[in-house]
């Protein structure tokens, strides 16, 4: 790296120079890097399978499966607007979770999700786009982050199988729809592995995909 500085490059190109350390090193060693970045103010290509150093060290990510590009974004929007279901389940850690949703009318829901045994009503945004492009009454992938889970009172209950404490969030792992499912919550929850809960999905964090090719509607 020194021997790179001193040649003053227009580029640094770096193919996943972390990967041979442990995890301590590895946090010490992103912060190093970012603080290089922003006193040199030149431009870096980071080459990484770990998609916690892309998030924190990039500023604009190229995502790519098989060599293909699938999306070019900042951290932000492919967190919050992954373009298909391979890029909303690469970035985060817990993954997305992924359902199966019938898109419906009717009721006193107005448009609505039905997903497995429980329906939840759209937004106005999602129920028009929804519409728009002929997606009503067709089966689409609906992801959810861990977070956008709630843990409720009522509804059908679930075994937790996993309970997961990292300090300052817990997360549960169950089943639904034969699909494993992570929630977050907070570390004083009351739950662990064998209790059983009942979840329900906030609507305003909803990202839905074609149930075939899996991009973004």
């Amino acid at each position: 790296m020194g021997r790179a500085i001193v040649r003053n490059p227009r580029i640094f190109l770096m193919d996943e120079p972390l990967s041979n350390l442990d995890a301590k090193l590895r946090t010490q060693m992103r912060a190093e890097i970012l603080r290089l970045y922003q006193k040199l103010k030149t431009t870096f290509i980071y080459v990484t399978h770990d998609q916690t150093e892309a998030m924190t060290l990039g500023t604009k990510i190229v995502v790519m499966k098989d060599g293909v590009i699938q999306q070019v974004a900042s951290p932000e929007e492919l967190y919050n607007c992954p373009a298909n279901t391979f890029v909303a389940g690469f970035i985060g850690m817990p993954p997305m979770n992924f359902f199966q949703g019938k898109c419906c009318r009717g009721g006193e829901y107005g448009t609505y999700l039905q997903i497995g045994d429980f329906a939840v009503n759209l937004t106005e945004e999602d129920a028009e786009r929804v519409f728009r492009k002929g997606y009503m009454g067709e089966v689409i992938t609906v992801g959810v982050r861990p977070e956008d889970l709630v843990l409720t009172e009522e509804g059908t209950e679930h075994e937790v199988l996993v309970y997961e404490m990292l300090g300052a969030e817990t997360y549960l792992y169950f089943t639904y729809e034969g699909k494993d499912v992570a929630l977050r919550t907070n570390a004083d929850t009351p739950y662990r592995r064998g209790d059983r809960i009942s979840f329900c999905l906030r609507n305003d964090k909803l990202h839905l995909f074609d149930g075939d090719t899996g991009i973004r509607i």
